[in-house]
């Protein structure tokens, strides 16, 4: 724990979440001296998974591992600080490109010139029993996350919409057998005919309950029939983990994603975001991986020093 700054001498960044988006800033910002205070809890949006894939240098090991690690990376910057609290609040004081007040839980306020919010998103699951509880294993939402650990299996693809095409062709090389389970909805019939033209199995009997069983999964459905899966891909509906999107009045895209540039900048001056919570240009969703939003962190964090830089020659 620390006390923030005296209010005539705000930190250069007040970085907002410490997952691997918010760790990365905050090794780039104590690498080129910029006074940081780092306010986040022990929550991640990871936390159900024992293991994470697809990172370079750590493929298989848990997310906890690597977050330790890069604590301890940022904390041998002297210009780095953690705050281990919940931040519960920003206003900005000053007009212009000014000073940012972020309210702390059971500590005292915290000013900076610069905030860079990494604070995530939250999941909300799919309805059927036994689904949160298998969750970040045998259930997943990312085929490049997860998929390979269901190689050779019969793997299921939870959903109605149109992306469970997309999803089924993806995992054409991967999987033994696919299934679409749609949950009672009906296919659209372009979705309907591009799963057919893949092979993949379609069930449209509603889920009763999922369950683990032999180092697999058995979906249970009703009218009493059971289907043996490897692996259970579901999409989640998520939102913002922080209310201080809202607060500070940042543009949101279609999805509900902050809009930033290529640098993690967002549409107000001096705010700056990145990891799962921003959607970048060009890109139809966040990108949900631990690698993307490590790079985002290091490129807001090297706009922030830029954009000091170039306001002290202006």
């Amino acid at each position: 724990m620390i006390n923030s700054h005296p209010s005539s001498k705000p930190y250069d960044v007040a970085v907002v979440g410490a997952g691997s988006a918010g760790l990365q800033a905050a090794q780039t910002l104590g690498r080129m001296h910029r006074s940081t205070v780092v306010i986040g809890t022990d929550r991640y949006r990871n936390d159900p998974t024992g293991h994470m894939h697809n990172f370079l240098g750590h493929d298989g090991a848990p997310p906890a591992e690597l977050r330790l690690a890069a604590r301890k990376d940022a904390e041998a910057y002297d210009d780095v600080r953690f705050l281990d609290a919940v931040g519960a609040g920003v206003t900005r004081i000053t007009g212009g490109l000014g000073d940012f007040l972020l309210e702390v839980e059971r500590e005292e306020p915290v000013r900076a010139r610069r905030v860079l919010l990494a604070t995530g998103v939250r999941d909300t699951l799919p309805d059927v029993p036994g689904i949160a509880e298998s969750f970040g294993a045998l259930v997943a939402h990312c085929p490049f996350c997860h998929g390979h650990e269901y190689a050779g299996t019969r793997v299921g693809i939870l959903g109605s919409a149109p992306h469970v095409a997309a999803m089924a062709s993806m995992l054409q090389p991967i999987a033994e057998d696919r299934v679409v389970l749609t949950n009672g909805e009906a296919l659209d019939e372009a979705t309907a005919g591009h799963l057919a033209a893949l092979g993949a199995r379609v069930v449209t009997d509603p889920l009763v309950a999922v369950r683990e069983e032999c180092a697999g999964l058995v979906v249970a459905l009703a009218g009493g029939a059971e289907l043996a899966l490897g692996g259970l891909l579901v999409k989640t509906e998520w939102k913002q983990a922080a209310p201080f999107v809202g607060q500070l009045g940042l543009e949101l895209s279609d999805v509900g994603a902050v809009v930033v540039d290529a640098f993690g900048r967002t549409s107000v001056p001096g705010v700056y975001a990145a990891g799962d919570l921003a959607q970048g240009p060009g890109l139809p969703m966040p990108m949900a991986s631990v690698l993307v939003a490590a790079a985002a962190g290091m490129m807001a964090a090297a706009a922030c020093v830029q954009d000091a830089a170039l306001a002290r020659l202006s």
